[in-house]
């Protein structure tokens, strides 16, 4: 993680839209609250421009404006599309871009008004990503393997947030999934990063998915860990039963992903106002009703 290396207020924004895409400029600017790697900003009623401020964040950016609009027409919920590109300048060192707006309330600050609902409209659209995916198709640094490849991560947020009732269970899941067999499968397109504040709810009911930084090739299990992650308590099984794609094995490391989500959410909502970008004290909620919902289910 790295600062930026100039703020980047609603003045900079304004005057990089003069720069590069002067037809946009005279349109209404409003900070976002959120985001991560990337800090953004309403133009406009459809509209977003969105700024790298991470050290990685440019490059997974690239790749959003890459492979979104081959994405996009066949998923049944709305996400952003790349519609201008902003060349790194004197004024802003990195590249960002201009994306269609997603209309609706973040996860983490709302909730689903019916689980049935929305664990159909979750399976749908997983269903429509999880097609096998070209071979240039991009690969994640630090996430995407086999739960036992990220035991490192899982212990330390094991050791920070777990609470000593929970240990022993939150442990078993793990080494459950652990256990579990490879993904045997073609590589297919991923998410990779659905946790409550990446996805939007307008009406009581899922409206949109965010954030594809993180996308990549590989195990669907990393998406599928959204059945506890982002479904309200008994959906899980509803949201299986529609994507009826999900093997045993898969379902496994899927539920250990899920609660090495919880736990981060969870360290990231005590993290919140320490100045890591991004981390908002609605994630340690989230993420504990995740951890909540994998224990009841795996222990049931």
């Amino acid at each position: 993680m790295t600062a930026p290396e100039v703020e980047i207020t609603e003045e900079l924004v304004r005057d990089l839209l003069r720069e590069q895409h002067p037809d946009l400029a005279g349109l209404a600017i409003s900070e976002v609250a959120g985001g991560w790697g990337n800090q953004m900003w309403r133009l406009g009623d459809h509209l977003a421009v969105r700024l790298p401020r991470t050290r990685g964040a440019p490059a997974l950016l690239r790749e959003e404006c890459r492979w979104l609009p081959e994405l996009a027409p066949r998923l049944p919920l709305p996400v952003p599309e790349p519609v201008r590109t902003g060349e790194p300048s004197a004024r802003f060192p990195k590249p960002w871009a201009v994306m269609t707006w997603v209309p609706g309330e973040p996860l983490d600050r709302t909730s689903l008004r019916s689980g049935g609902q929305a664990a159909d409209t979750l399976a749908g659209f997983l269903r429509a990503l999880h097609v096998a995916a070209p071979a240039d198709g991009p690969t994640s640094g630090d996430r995407g393997g086999h739960p036992r490849e990220h035991a490192d991560g899982f212990d330390h947020f094991f050791r920070v947030v777990v609470p000593d009732d929970l240990a022993a269970d939150v442990r078993a899941v793990w080494e459950d999934a652990v256990a579990a067999p490879e993904w045997d499968g073609p590589p297919l397109w991923v998410h990779g990063d659905l946790h409550p504040a990446n996805v939007v709810v307008a009406d009581g009911a899922l409206a949109g998915v965010i954030d594809f930084g993180d996308l990549f090739s590989g195990d669907p299990a990393w998406d599928l860990a959204g059945a506890w992650v982002l479904l309200p308590a008994g959906a899980a099984a509803p949201f299986f039963d529609a994507y009826a794609r999900a093997d045993e094995g898969t379902i496994r490391r899927a539920r250990g992903l899920a609660a090495l989500k919880g736990l981060f959410l969870m360290l990231m909502g005590q993290n919140g106002d320490r100045g890591l970008p991004g981390g908002k004290p609605t994630w340690g909620p989230a993420g504990r009703a995740a951890l909540d919902r994998v224990l009841r289910d795996a222990l049931t």
